[in-house]
Formats: structure tokens, C-alpha cells, sequence
């Protein structure tokens, strides 16, 4: 039984609302990667919902709960405007997160809404990256822009964008680097492709997407945190959700960095990229 449903299962349990209640509540949202910090402003809402509403028996506290984690997630109306184009995409995360493979399922996903898409291979630091980058970019039927290991990524960007602009691209998305030997090398990384983004394509619209790897809780959070100090992050893709019985580390990054959740992976096939939605996620948790 997965971690949500066990905290379901404490409403029809127990007989009275109390301070315990409350604890237990906490305790397995602490434990279901939501974090303390989140945990804790889900049961003060949902103390505060309680009172306001005179709740007396616990099985009617379920659905105040569930409200009260909704209440963390918002996917803006306008988080997926870059689609329209044309737009550049950064895509960061550390080795291992499923960052190369969520270009490749992002680019097939976009042209199956009928954009035209770009890959361009930024992550020069291993011949492996480029050479698994191609075969995303195979499956997605998608072209790719690429240089040989150890090219300046700045460089590989420069032609993509040019590419980009002469092709009428909607969207060029660039897979960036997964770890370079410390924070200011990423971020002098970042920064000079970002300087050349905006002096090349200045009328881009841009787009920052962090992936981070769902079974590593609280870790992925760290992740995303650092990575949001180098890099002023806009959304969020968490893969490998499939494969764990928690899935509440959807819930803290989103509250925590106030950047929402824009997509999720659920599997290793082109298709198993989706976009979030909060609502329906946070209702499956529960069932």
C-alpha cells in the first residue's frame, strides 16, 4: 500500500480529531517525500479547514486533506505558452535524472501536437550523451544539432540557434551538461549560452526546465534548489514517478520553489513523458 492511501486509511481508523491524529498525518507525509517544511503547511491548512467548517469525525477530514495538498500545486495558465514559439529550451539536471531521455519523449510529444522541433546536443563533456542524444532524436523523428565531445557547448548552441531561425523552428530544445566540476563552472556554463541565446534569437521565448529523478526524494529537491540559484528554473519534469510508492516530492518541489510541476515520466517509451496534471495526481495518491 502506498504511503497516501495508508494516510486514508487513518480517517475511517480513527474516532476522534486530535493533536495525535494531526501527528500521525505529518509523520507519513514527512515519510511520503512531501517534506517537513510542506507537511507542515498542509496540516495547518487543514486544521484551519477543519475549524472553519465545525468537522467533528475524522472521515470527513479526508477530503479537507486532499484539498489542502492541492492547495501547495498550480500549474499556471500560461506555463506551457513556449509551445507556441518560437522558443528556446534549456534542459538541466544532474547524470542520471532521465534528462537526455526527456528531451528526446518532450520533442516527440511537441511535433505529435504538430510543432516543429530542434534538438540541439549541448552536452559536449561526453561522447556518450551526444551519441544517446541522437538516438532520442531518431525515435522522435526529430533532427539534431550536434558537434564532437569536447566542443564548446556555447558553440554547438550558436549553430542550433541559427538553425532554429533559418528552419522556423517552434521549439529548439538544448540538453545541457548533467554536472560540471562544481557549482561556478555550471553557472559559467549557463550563463555564456545564455548570453548567446539572447544576443542571437532575442525574440525567443525561453524556457528553463529542471529534471529531477523521483526516487530520489528529498534529494531531488537539494537538486532542484541548487540548480535554481544558477539557472532561474520555470518548470519542473520529474521522471521515474511510476516506480515509486510515494510520489509526494511532486508536491514539496512545487510548494517549496513556488516553479510548477510542468511534466511527469511514467515509463521509458517516446510517450511516457505527460504534462501535470495537479489534480487528478493528487486524487490517484489517494486511491
Amino acid at each position: 500500500m502506498g504511503i497516501f492511501r495508508r494516510i486514508a486509511a487513518f480517517f475511517t481508523g480513527a474516532e476522534i480529531i486530535d493533536d495525535d491524529l494531526y501527528e500521525e498525518i505529518e509523520e507519513n507525509l514527512v515519510m511520503a517525500d512531501v517534506g517537513v517544511a510542506t507537511s507542515e503547511k498542509i496540516i495547518d491548512s487543514l486544521k484551519r479547514k477543519v475549524k472553519e467548517k465545525k468537522i467533528y469525525k475524522p472521515a470527513e477530514c479526508r477530503q479537507l486533506l486532499i484539498d489542502s495538498i492541492k492547495e501547495q500545486m498550480d500549474v499556471p495558465s500560461d506555463a506551457y505558452d513556449y509551445e507556441n514559439g518560437p522558443s528556446v529550451v534549456l534542459m538541466i539536471g544532474v547524470n542520471g535524472v532521465g534528462k537526455t531521455s526527456s528531451v528526446g519523449k518532450l520533442a516527440s510529444m511537441l511535433k505529435a501536437e504538430g510543432k516543429s522541433v530542434l534538438i540541439c546536443a549541448a552536452d559536449t563533456f561526453r561522447a556518450a550523451a551526444i551519441e544517446q542524444l541522437g538516438e532520442w532524436a531518431k525515435r522522435a523523428g526529430v533532427d539534431m544539432i550536434a558537434q564532437s565531445e569536447g566542443s564548446d557547448p556555447a558553440a554547438v548552441v550558436f549553430d542550433a540557434l541559427n538553425a532554429a531561425r533559418a528552419r522556423k523552428t517552434d521549439v529548439l530544445l538544448v540538453d545541457t551538461a548533467g554536472r560540471l566540476q562544481n557549482k561556478k563552472n555550471l553557472m559559467d556554463e549557463l550563463n555564456k549560452i545564455d548570453r548567446v541565446i539572447s544576443r542571437e534569437y532575442p525574440e525567443a521565448k525561453r524556457e528553463t526546465l529542471v529534471v529531477l529523478d523521483g526516487t530520489t526524494g528529498q534529494n531531488a529537491l537539494v537538486q532542484a534548489k541548487e540548480f535554481n540559484e544558477v539557472a532561474p528554473v520555470t518548470g519542473i519534469i520529474i521522471t521515474k514517478l511510476e516506480g515509486t510508492a510515494k510520489g509526494g516530492i511532486a508536491i514539496a518541489v512545487q510548494s517549496e520553489l513556488s516553479v510548477p510541476v510542468k511534466y511527469i515520466g511514467l515509463g521509458e517509451k517516446i510517450d511516457s513523458l505527460k504534462k501535470f496534471d495537479p489534480e487528478s495526481y493528487v486524487n490517484s495518491l489517494f486511491e
